[in-house]
């Protein structure tokens, strides 16, 4: 154990733990050069193109250092917002942490929120300064920020480039010199902590886990303490660039287990493992079931793929356990599923990985977050979908979800930032100025509202500069109301949603003039409406495409023409009666794009 180092990598997206990783990997011998590519830990072709890391990856290096080797266990983590679960088991299961600032952007939200959960757990942390090879880096401003943030002398940082490979040697002698080796005893009865998973077609899920105190065996019959679950340990060992096995794994290892499980339910990320005859007392703190943020309808454009739909959903989710659905059917797109992602991006990988890996054409509906409607009766409902309301006449209040927003911007933009999130129904908790031209905004926001476009509107507005961070601070009740759209007075539940009220009219107008624009011109006229309950508040109609019946009567008597204009009437009137209006796919992703 005094020979083994666990240590994790947290940094703000995009400030290159990926690369450093890549150069840690290439100067510690573990890639020989035919193995060499860009980011190597990420495996995903959506991580590559998008540059950035969805999974946690865990891989082993060795590196001799005075004339001992060391054994280095690296768990590189995702830097964004939707995935800070992920990251705090990963840092649940390491003694320090590579902090990677950014020289030319300096710190950011994601780096302080993954700094203080790396704090929690009393991490030893290294300060890195990467991008030094840049032209526009800022070292000594960046320096100051980072001896602000973690009480440092400057000596402690060092100066690094993932791209170049400046400052690796120091980085690993760091990780030998600073870092604790792993605590725990191997005679105590085992717990392990499981901080991934993956899923692999042959042989069910692959559990990645650290072990606390205590052996496991190849072989050992084992249990999972959250979901109470016996399984054989048929093979356990190491993970270097592949799977390596070993017949035994002591206190402070990092590895996987193969058990031939076949469901990602039974797999929880922070869950322990311990042994059935000989348990552990407790199972390691901090675990907790992940809860989903946002919902959306996920609908296969042809309604004969419903099945298919549902094969591909089951396997996406061995891959990624945070991903929740349930069968649900809408009047107006058929069979479906109802959704629960960790966030807007969650949701949005999710659709590519159905396009990419199972050629699946979907429908994707509104996202919204859940609510609580309370009833007169004294119920409590949980609300995931606009047409899951009970009638107004039944709710007592509704209560909608809160976060607590950190965000860093330049000084010079925090005026038109305050402004978007006042706009957004938020309050200003706290103002902290980082340095003189660097701002920490605390607000409170409802979810709700930065569903939409929030964060796409608070880059452009900063200029790219600002970044966010948010985390769930709890319910408070909200005047809400459910607007729904008629199409020829039929409502389509597809694009209903729950709005705030003083929201609701201005919303209801641009969805009827939006979709005035994309629904196609029938042969009869087509009457858009946005309505709270009975009411209407805005309408817009699509004309009708007619054809000039007219045209051939040339003089004559008017009463030639009436007759002809009342048979075009009688036709149109029933072929209203029996035309339904198809809706594009490009209305219900237009109103996500609403502005």
């Amino acid at each position: 154990m005094k020979l083994t180092r666990n240590f994790c990598i947290i940094a703000h997206i995009d400030h290159g733990k990926s690369t450093l990783a890549d150069r840690l990997l290439e100067y510690t011998g573990t890639l020989s050069d035919r193995q060499q590519q860009d980011q190597v830990l990420d495996d995903m072709d959506l991580e590559r193109e998008r540059g950035i890391t969805i999974k946690s990856h865990a891989i082993q290096m060795t590196y001799e250092s005075g004339g001992e080797s060391y054994k280095l266990n690296l768990i590189d983590t995702p830097g964004h917002v939707d995935f800070s679960y992920e990251v705090s088991r990963s840092i649940a299961a390491c003694e320090g942490a590579l902090l990677i600032i950014d020289a030319t952007q300096g710190i950011q939200a994601q780096t302080i929120s993954n700094l203080y959960l790396a704090l929690e757990h009393d991490l030893e942390i290294i300060p890195v300064m990467n991008k030094m090879d840049m032209d526009n880096a800022m070292p000594e401003e960046v320096e100051e920020q980072i001896i602000d943030l973690i009480g440092c002398k400057p000596e402690d940082i060092i100066r690094a480039s993932g791209k170049s490979g400046q400052g690796v040697d120091e980085i690993l002698d760091a990780i030998i010199k600073r870092i604790p080796s792993p605590q725990g005893d191997p005679e105590a009865p085992l717990q392990a902590l499981i901080f991934d998973s993956v899923f692999n077609s042959f042989r069910g899920i692959i559990a990645y886990f650290r072990i606390m105190n205590g052996q496991i065996r190849k072989g050992d019959f084992v249990k999972f303490f959250a979901t109470g679950k016996e399984y054989n340990a048929d093979e356990i060992g190491v993970l270097k660039l592949t799977q390596q096995p070993r017949d035994v794994l002591s206190a402070g290892d990092v590895g996987y287990i193969i058990s031939g499980i076949k469901s990602s339910r039974e797999v929880k990320v922070g869950d322990t493992i311990t042994h059935v005859k000989r348990p552990c007392e407790s199972a390691i703190s901090g675990f907790t079931n992940v809860k989903p943020m946002v919902y959306a309808g996920i609908y296969p454009v042809d309604a004969d793929d419903y099945e298919e739909l549902r094969a591909s959903m089951e396997k996406l989710q061995l891959n990624d356990a945070s991903l929740v659905f349930e069968p649900e059917s809408s009047a107006a797109l058929g069979f479906g599923f109802r959704c629960g992602f960790l966030g807007l991006l969650h949701m949005e990988i999710i659709q590519e990985r159905l396009d990419r890996e199972f050629d699946m054409d979907v429908i994707t509906t509104v996202p919204n977050v859940s609510y609580k409607a309370h009833t007169t009766r004294g119920e409590v409902i949980d609300v995931h979908n606009p047409s899951g309301l009970p009638p107004a006449n039944y709710i007592d209040f509704i209560e909608e979800p809160y976060i607590q927003a950190q965000i860093i911007s330049k000084s010079e933009y925090i005026g038109t930032v305050m402004n978007l999130c006042i706009g957004k129904r938020g309050t200003l908790k706290n103002q902290v100025y980082l340095t003189s031209d660097r701002v920490e905004l605390t607000m409170e926001l409802p979810l709700g509202e930065i569903v939409f476009d929030f964060y796409d509107k608070l880059k452009s507005i900063s200029k790219g500069y600002a970044s966010f961070d948010y985390h769930v601070s709890g319910y408070q009740p909200a005047k809400l109301v459910r607007l729904d759209i008629l199409l020829n007075s039929e409502p389509v539940d597809a694009l209903s949603t729950l709005i705030h009220h003083d929201n609701a009219y201005d919303f209801g107008k641009r969805m009827c003039s939006k979709l005035k624009e994309l629904i196609p011109r029938q042969q009869f006229d087509i009457a858009i409406q946005a309505a709270i309950g009975a009411k209407i508040i805005a309408r817009e109609t699509v004309k009708a495409v007619r054809k000039d019946v007219t045209a051939k009567c040339y003089g004559g008597d008017i009463t030639r023409k009436r007759k002809l204009l009342e048979k075009q009437k009688k036709g149109k009137k029933r072929m209203r009666q029996v035309g339904n209006v198809e809706i594009p796919q490009s209305a219900f992703l237009a109103v996500l794009k609403l502005d």
